[in-house]
């Protein structure tokens, strides 16, 4: 940071201390639920999401060639091929829009394309098998269907816009990558590698596999009875990997490298947890802004109606299929169709952290962009839907 910079951030710090009506009820309970929303978000996800997800993405900008990730997924890899992958590569993973921000990272440091990589940034939370089928049961299939493919379809065009927009730093952003230095031979095969990081994907699957709610197919149920076993076996999987196939200082620069993704989203994601649960609260415990403020905003089918439900959910943290049950209630309130659909487009992939730690990573305007973009094709989405079942 500049020395302005930390200036200004002492300057706000001490007026946000000096102006705060701690006095009121409301803000005092504002307080408490930033905290307790930190508390949440560290008991049910710090462990079994964020850490795994911290550990995968050090293992890619380590053992992960540069060269294999810009065959994929640089910016003349086969679209067809890049975007395919990007959009359905949440179908596996039942995180949320914090938890899939260190695996976002790894990739697009190794230089993935800005394309694939937000396609991946948004399908990663988005396009949860069971959270869509959650929301099929609880919510009705249309609008499971509508979530489901409009999802993917998001994935897809978000990224395509996100690389015209902006081609010419691309451009130049590969001409940098053209003039690094060889890389070492690698001393392990394609596959062990592929194996190594697979094992470490099902880690997170299996300890961050929520709940089903009730009613849910056996299948769900039988997967979450084993989820810790498969876990435990997982693991030792995976360390007997790290043990036989890596070398020593391997092992040691993967740490590195998950520690240096730690320091970087950290401190951001905490503190936009905080700022999103003084703001909203957890489900069914007020905050600062009232819950019934969002429902009586979010009635019928109007563009008024849809965008604030697009922004709301982009400012809200979910977690992992939390959102079902949240729309349930909003919708009992009057909510309509098209709005909550355009809140389920937005909301898991969007979040105050995640928009925070992004910043980070690839910068402030892109960061922008990308989220402008989804709350306008969330808006229309559920514009549209809204004609046809309000």
């Amino acid at each position: 940071m500049k020395e302005w910079q930390k200036l200004l951030l002492i300057l706000v710090a001490f007026w946000l201390a000096y102006l705060t009506p701690w006095d009121s009820e409301t803000v005092r309970r504002s307080g408490l639920e930033a905290f307790m929303m930190l508390q949440d978000y560290a008991r049910e996800h710090v462990l079994t999401c964020l850490i795994p997800a911290f550990f995968i993405a050090g293992a890619i900008a380590v053992f992960v060639s540069k060269a294999a990730v810009l065959k994929y997924f640089g910016s003349k890899a086969n679209k067809v091929l890049s975007y395919s992958v990007a959009s359905v590569s949440g179908t596996i993973l039942s995180v949320c829009s914090c938890t899939v921000l260190p695996l976002f990272a790894g990739i697009y440091s190794r230089g993935a394309g800005i394309g694939p990589a937000t396609a991946f940034l948004y399908s990663g939370p988005a396009i949860n098998v069971l959270a869509i089928s959650m929301t099929a049961k609880v919510l009705g299939w249309q609008l499971g269907l509508a979530r489901a493919v409009g999802a993917i379809f998001f994935a897809v065009v978000i990224g395509i816009l996100m690389s015209w927009i902006f081609c010419r730093d691309e451009a130049e952003r590969e001409e940098c990558q053209m003039h690094l230095p060889d890389e070492e031979p690698n001393k392990r095969t394609l596959l062990q590698d592929g194996l190594f990081i697979f094992t470490m994907v099902l880690v997170l699957v299996f300890a961050a596999f929520a709940e089903p709610g009730p009613g849910a197919h056996n299948f769900w149920t039988t997967i979450y009875s084993i989820k810790w076993h498969s876990t435990a076996v997982l693991l030792v999987l995976v360390c007997l990997m790290a043990w036989k196939w890596f070398e020593k200082n391997e092992r040691q620069d993967w740490i590195h490298s998950t520690w240096s993704f730690i320091k970087m989203i950290s401190p951001l994601l905490f503190a936009g947890v905080l700022v999103a649960g003084f703001l909203l609260g957890r489900p069914g415990y007020p905050a600062l802004i009232p819950e019934q403020w969002v429902a009586e905003l979010v009635g019928g089918n109007s563009l008024q109606a849809n965008l604030i439900a697009s922004v709301a959910g982009a400012l809200m943290y979910f977690a992992t299929l939390t959102e079902v049950p949240i729309l349930q209630g909003l919708l009992g309130s009057g909510m309509g169709q098209g709005p909550a659909l355009a809140l389920l487009l937005a909301g898991p992939a969007l979040s105050l952290p995640n928009m925070l730690v992004i910043g980070s990573v690839m910068g402030l305007k892109k960061t922008v962009v990308f989220s402008l973009i989804i709350i306008v094709m969330a808006t229309f989405c559920g514009l549209i839907y809204g004609n046809f079942f309000n």
